[in-house]
């Protein structure tokens, strides 16, 4: 192994990470659990009920949030909280439902937009309440105020950790640069 490589390997740790205490296994165990089982059942009722995915149902969202529904792509990435080719894919999806348009938006310096149509905010509108009903029902109405706003800190505590952009866009509207131009 050449000298460069070994200079620009990561670090390995000086000693085995600590075990997790039986609390703690128990929580991490049940966090894991809620990653794999709430997506999976808000999508699903979402394919059920609405003939969208989650992903595609905040890619609306999000679009429906811009000043004049209309979105950069490198935005709505990360206001949809996807990488760029899972929202291409998504984008096309919704095109072809006429739910969204790509514009060509020449003031951002020749990027790709994504404009939510009228047909496209009349959908979400239409889906918005099953959703809701179903994100109560899995998650609100299941906890304490309590429980939820703990819920709710430690979920943005840990999104810190994971992806601070991310993170920045939680106190509210979904992330939309201020610099950005919009077309």
């Amino acid at each position: 192994m050449s000298t460069e490589a070994t200079e620009t390997a990561p670090a390995l740790p000086s000693a085995p990470a600590e075990a997790l205490s039986s609390a703690q296994l128990e929580a991490w165990t049940a966090l894991v659990a809620l990653l794999a089982t709430l997506p999976t059942a808000l999508d699903n009722q979402l394919k059920r009920d609405a003939g969208m995915n989650l992903y595609e149902y905040h890619v609306l969202a999000a679009l429906s949030s811009a000043p004049g529904r209309v979105l950069p792509m490198t935005d709505l990435a990360l206001s949809a909280q996807g990488s760029a080719s899972r929202l291409s894919h998504a984008v096309t999806r919704l095109e072809r439902a006429g739910w969204v348009e790509r514009v060509s938006c020449t003031e951002a310096g020749r990027r790709t937009s994504a404009l939510l149509t009228s047909a496209g905010a009349a959908r979400l509108r239409a889906v918005a309440d099953g959703h809701l009903r179903e994100v109560r029902r899995l998650v609100v109405d299941a906890l304490t105020p309590e429980q939820l706003a703990q819920l709710g800190g430690a979920a943005r505590t840990i999104v810190e950790k994971t992806d601070p952009d991310v993170a920045a866009t939680l106190c509210g509207a979904p992330y939309v640069d201020p610099s950005a131009p919009v077309c």
